[in-house]
């Protein structure tokens, strides 16, 4: 059991750590990636050709009770066909195909994106649940010395019974939040653990140190967006891609060819010779009521590519003005963090503890040291629910810049 336990608490997970195993082990990853590949071999497909045909059949058989000249029953024939694709459109499709597999790849990065940040949630979860324990046990230190010295005045009549069970309330009360927190690091464990694509009671701690700084973008111009936004990179691999599958579509209006050979044997016991056709066909696409079929497909491809562009502005002008609105945000929250864990808490703490020394010394009474501590406990929760807010505030800014 020994040997047991010190190998749970050896194994400690830094933030990298977290992500770099969700990035290389998480199964809804790997579809994508199968997906890309599968579009590789489907591009090779598209410049196969088709399987020839084959035939064989009678040709030109008198029907019976028919009186054939010479003795002419007909004769036995074979027939090979063979369509011949245009290379130009070939070479297009396999391209259109190819860049499908382009857009699964960017599907993909956004997945990583959205995973990842769900991670550092769950992560800093985790890391304050941590701190608010820490903060629970020191509240419950107090409360025992609370009630350490309200058992001693009830001894000589200096307080009332009813002090005593008023705190051993709060003592329990004080228990129940540890199990609350206790039960939230063990949910986020769990679905970190579905996250990294290992056992969900697979047990591992985190590297307390880790803290969240706050980094400004330093050019927030829709240029260095469109570079760095995963979504912004899909739709612009999806407009490439339409832009192959319309030049595909042009080459309908190439010709296709087609070669036939035939071979004939005669039937009858006449001196009629073996004979033969080869014949070529071509396909003639330009004619009218061939023609509108693809050149409407084409403008209709070019509008909805226009269409897609205008979204793609669209979206980087937005986004450029949310991160602007976050970024201002995440610093006013900054500086109330500043302001509480550095001005507002250390003032509350040092009341606390001047007036505790005055309770213990039998000059106050219950009720004033009770508001004392309830006054710094409620900070000190202010101050790690700001710092939840101000860690999820950089996680959705990181997501809007890389999303």
């Amino acid at each position: 059991m020994p040997i047991s336990l010190s190998a749970q608490d050896s194994l400690l997970l830094s933030l990298n750590e977290i992500l770099t195993k969700i990035e290389k082990q998480n199964v809804s990853l790997e579809s994508y990636e199968l997906k890309a590949k599968s579009y590789n071999f489907k591009s090779e497909a598209a410049t196969s050709w088709m399987a020839p045909m084959v035939g064989a059949g009678t040709y030109m058989t008198p029907y019976p009770g028919q009186n054939p000249m010479a003795d002419d029953r007909g004769s036995l024939m074979f027939q090979v066909e063979q369509d011949i694709p245009n290379l130009a459109k070939q070479k297009a499709n396999k391209k259109a195909i190819t860049s499908l597999g382009d857009i699964e790849y960017a599907n993909r990065d956004l997945k990583i994106n959205e995973l990842k940040a769900q991670a550092k949630g769950l992560y800093f979860n985790w890391l304050i649940a941590l701190e608010r324990i820490e903060v629970l046990r020191e509240n419950e230190k107090i409360m025992q010395t609370m009630r350490e010295v309200e058992e001693i005045r009830y001894k000589y009549n200096q307080s009332q019974l009813g002090s005593i069970f008023n705190i051993d309330a709060k003592i329990d009360e004080n228990h129940n939040m540890i199990l609350t927190q206790e039960g939230e690091i063990a949910k986020s464990r769990a679905w970190l653990n579905s996250l990294m694509n290992q056992n969900g009671d697979t047990y591992f701690s985190i590297d307390t140190s880790e803290q969240l700084a706050f980094i400004p973008q330093a050019v927030l111009d829709t240029t260095s967006l469109a570079v760095q936004r995963a979504d912004i990179i899909k739709m612009e691999r999806e407009i490439t891609s339409m832009k192959f599958e319309a030049e595909a579509m042009k080459k309908e209006s190439r010709p296709g060819l087609k070669i036939r050979f035939d071979h004939m044997s005669p039937l009858g016991a006449g001196m009629m010779p073996n004979s033969y056709s080869i014949m070529g066909m071509i396909s003639i696409p330009i004619v009218p009521w061939s023609s509108k079929m693809y050149k409407n497909e084409v403008l209709a491809m070019n509008l909805e590519i226009d269409a897609m562009e205008k979204e793609r502005q669209g979206i980087l002008l937005e986004s450029q003005g949310k991160v602007y609105g976050m970024q201002y945000e995440i610093l006013n929250v900054q500086k109330r963090l500043e302001n509480l864990e550095l001005k507002i808490i250390p003032s509350l703490k040092r009341a606390l503890d001047a007036n505790f020394h005055s309770y213990q010394e039998n000059k106050i009474q219950l009720p004033v040291i009770l508001d004392n501590w309830e006054a710094w406990n409620m900070m000190q929760n202010n101050l790690l629910d700001e710092k939840i807010m101000f860690y999820q505030l950089i996680i959705d800014y990181e997501k809007e810049l890389f999303r």
